[in-house]
């Protein structure tokens, strides 16, 4: 049974199954943007974290009901929530009890270790941020994440603890919904949610910390929220402890590649409330001796690790060797979303950076380099990104996006109509149809001569203009590129409308319908192809992010799972499903109603070897 089919049992499932978010198709992408400038403007004037201090606020431990134990196991996914296979599949194999995974693949194509991995489920779910797509609202937690986790895990003997931190989607409506929908002491399935407020601090066995930090849109962190950590983290850190740091945004990746400033909320936050803490009654701060040992994030949908350089390290942008001792950095947002790119990160972040307004005021900068291994590795994501332009590769962006084809051939209609009135009075016609129906293919050389030309003179004006503002010449913008590109598809449909024989009887309104026809599916085909070429071409920055985005690829999930040991080492396993499962069964439910039930389950393997780390440097 397909998500179509399954959309028609909603009442029996008490939730509609929904597709995978379609990133540019025109009203998706209209109404994500307002959405994210509304959010934008009312933060500024309405902080809803500030409004929740009136909310009490504990410290959480895990395992749940069991303060004595010596070990854990914590699963962590990010960017859950769009299509209902994606997310759905991630979900039941969070679900599973045990994994038994076998051991990773090298560079060599040999498996160095005989046995597979057994890994338990998880005693603790983190959810990292992003858990709705496009925009948060009842309805869409309701379908996109909750009935899809629902579904997976209805019971369980001993039910995990589930914690969330907002990302950029779950701000769109201000948090109102994700304020509802995990800080209400309520179960998702058989996952217990405690928090209270957008933001935790869990205490793990063998002295571990568990920090989910709420940054708004990228912003400060709060007062009630430092207050809140200054209270149950900083002033409970003993020597040797070991913290992990969620976050919203990889914002190490932003510090290096766009904002020197970027990492500068984390950078203090670890300096200030982790490292050292005020001495109470003063204003005297010593060090804790505890230290952040890993860092977690989501929002870029690919999986990346950055391991610290130690002392003693060989210079250079090389792979350092696996060390218990190194902290790590590690973005994995697979647990839904379309797949993200990773062939443009940085091989090394210096931290801070040169330029960042903390790089004087710390200890001196650490650099962390980007390990072997990332997913998808950098030669199947360059392949993975060609697929936008390929119109064979399935992942088209018109076919993808039939939204953006529709607006192509409106445009291109529209264009036709402009350029036919501009042709009839370079002909000396009053009607444009007679100018289509009259002139030749001579003709229209002349005129589209003339265009070139005056696109040409404006070209060499822009250029003399930088030079003498005295800046440095510079090729035609991006955004100047694809208009030129789509201006000359239109005058290639107006070629084609003049060189067709149009009948002398033919009323002139049906020449026009046809010749506007003519433009609309040269529209929607050439001209969104033509786009798509041009988002192919963009080496960086937003456009860059279409070309996979714009496919909304759906397989290649994933999602982390650690184990505290006893003794105190934490191991991370990076886990990935190639395939998700696209079949599902309806099974009747005790209570009554139904649930659908994965018909195979995606097969999951590690990305690469168990990353052990230890508690303390």
């Amino acid at each position: 049974m397909k998500v179509r089919e399954l959309r028609d049992h909603a009442r029996e499932l008490d939730f509609t199954p929904q597709d995978q978010v379609r990133w540019l198709a025109p009203r998706q992408l209209a109404r994500t943007a307002v959405k994210a400038v509304l959010a934008a403007v009312f933060a500024d004037y309405s902080d809803k974290r500030e409004v929740q201090e009136v909310l009490d606020a504990g410290l959480l431990e895990a395992p749940l009901g069991r303060p004595d134990a010596r070990e854990i196991w914590i699963d962590y996914v990010a960017d859950v929530g769009d299509g209902f296979d994606a997310t759905s599949s991630v979900a039941w194999t969070l679900a599973e009890e045990e994994l038994v995974v076998p051991p990773a693949v090298q560079e060599d194509g040999l498996s160095p270790s005989p046995g597979d991995l057994r890994l338990s489920r998880g005693s603790l779910l983190v959810l990292g941020g992003d858990e709705v797509y496009p925009a948060a609202s009842a309805m869409a937690y309701e379908d996109r994440m909750k009935g899809p986790y629902r579904a997976a895990l209805p019971e369980a003997a001993d039910p995990p603890l589930m914690v969330a931190l907002p990302g950029n989607h779950d701000w769109y409506d201000g948090l109102t919904a994700f304020l509802r929908m995990f800080t209400q002491q309520r179960s998702i399935g058989a996952w217990q949610t405690r928090q209270t407020r957008s933001y935790f601090c869990v205490r793990l066995p063998e002295r571990w910390w568990l920090v989910g930090l709420d940054s708004q849109l990228g912003s400060y962190f709060d007062d009630p929220q430092l207050r809140y950590f200054e209270k149950h983290l900083s002033a409970n850190l003993e020597p040797g402890d070991g913290v992990i740091v969620c976050s919203a945004e990889p914002t190490w990746l932003e510090s290096v590649e766009t904002n020197a400033d970027a990492f500068n909320a984390l950078h203090w936050f670890d300096r200030n409330i982790i490292r050292t803490r005020v001495v109470p009654g003063s204003k005297n701060r010593v060090p804790t001796n505890a230290s952040v040992r890993l860092w977690l994030t989501g929002d870029h949908h690919h999986y990346a690790r950055y391991a610290e350089r130690l002392p003693g390290d060989a210079p250079g942008t090389g792979v350092p060797a696996p060390d218990p001792r190194r902290r790590q950095m590690v973005t994995c947002g697979m647990g839904g979303a379309y797949l993200a790119a990773t062939h443009r990160l940085p091989a090394v972040l210096p931290l801070p950076p040169r330029g960042a307004r903390l790089r004087d005021k710390d200890d001196p900068p650490v650099e962390f380099a980007r390990m072997g291994k990332t997913y998808p590795d950098a030669a199947e994501s360059r392949r993975l990104a060609r697929g936008i332009a390929v119109p064979w590769s399935g992942r088209w962006l018109p076919w993808r996006n039939l939204g953006f084809a529709k607006l192509a051939a409106g445009l291109h209609a529209g264009l036709f109509l402009l350029l036919c009135f501009l042709f009839a009075l370079a002909e000396g016609v009053l009607r444009p149809v007679d100018a289509v129906r009259r002139s030749g293919l001579g003709d229209f050389w002349g005129f589209g001569a003339v265009c070139l030309g005056v696109t040409a003179a404006l070209l060499v004006l822009g250029f003399l203009g930088r030079l003498l503002r005295r800046r440095k010449a510079a090729p035609p913008s991006g955004p100047a590129v694809a208009t030129l590109s789509q201006a000359l598809v239109a005058l290639a449909a107006l070629a084609v409308t003049v060189a067709i024989p149009f009948p002398a009887s033919w009323d002139g309104w049906l020449v026009l319908f046809l010749c506007l026809a003519v433009a609309a599916v040269l529209g929607a085909v050439v001209g969104s192809g033509v786009f798509a070429l041009w988002v192919l071409s963009a080496k960086g920055g937003q456009v860059a992010e279409w070309q996979m985005s714009g496919q909304s690829i759906e397989d290649h999930k994933g999602f982390l799972r650690l184990r505290i040991a006893p003794g105190g080492d934490l191991t991370l396993y990076p886990l990935v499903l190639e395939t998700i499962c696209r079949d599902w069964d309806l099974r009747d439910e005790p209570s009554g109603g139904k649930r659908p039930v994965p018909a195979g389950r995606p097969a999951v393997r590690l990305i690469e070897d168990p990353v052990v780390i230890s508690r303390g440097a």
